[in-house]
């Protein structure tokens, strides 16, 4: 059997499946992505697929990202929770 390793939300502190969680990296370029894969170079921060999580994140500074980035979560938020925004 597998171990899979486990991960903590940056807003909520709750840990997870690291595949249960969203990863936002930042690149050595600084650049900021959604890290889909897992899998991504750079400093990683995980957030559950909620809306509050990510509103928490951004407000205690954990993550910086741009509006852009910002619609680009919540639709995947979304999408993990078949339409629904959680939170």
């Amino acid at each position: 059997m597998k171990n899979i390793p486990q991960r903590s939300c940056v807003a909520c502190r709750t840990q997870k499946n690291k595949n249960e969680l969203l990863r936002i990296v930042t690149n050595k370029e600084n650049e900021v992505k959604i890290d889909k894969t897992g899998k991504e170079s750079g400093r990683g921060a995980y957030i559950c697929y909620s809306k509050d999580c990510l509103e928490k994140a951004i407000k205690t500074k954990k993550i910086q990202i741009n509006d852009d980035m910002y619609k680009e979560i919540v639709e995947i938020i979304e999408n993990k929770n078949g339409g629904e925004v959680i939170g």
